[in-house]
């Protein structure tokens, strides 16, 4: 019996910071950080996204950073 092959269907996904060259992502653009959160407000994992490691890292800080300040929530209601 074969069994049918599981992979992935389309494109690879491309790092959004790699291609538009960012250094350093700051914690002060709420805009481009809500677009890596849930509706729940949870960080978006890598897999989903398509972001890198390295900046998939920086992006974790900087959610951290701005919910410390009260920039972005915790969680939603």
């Amino acid at each position: 019996m074969d069994r049918p092959v599981r992979g992935r269907r389309g494109r690879k996904k491309v790092c959004a910071f790699c291609v538009d060259k960012v250094e350093n992502i700051d914690y002060k653009d709420i805009a481009k950080l809500r677009r890596y959160m849930s509706e729940r407000a949870k960080i978006v994992p890598r897999r989903v996204t398509g972001t890198c490691a390295r900046h998939q890292r920086q992006l974790t800080v900087a959610v951290k950073r701005a919910r410390h300040l009260a920039m972005l929530p915790y969680i939603s209601d």
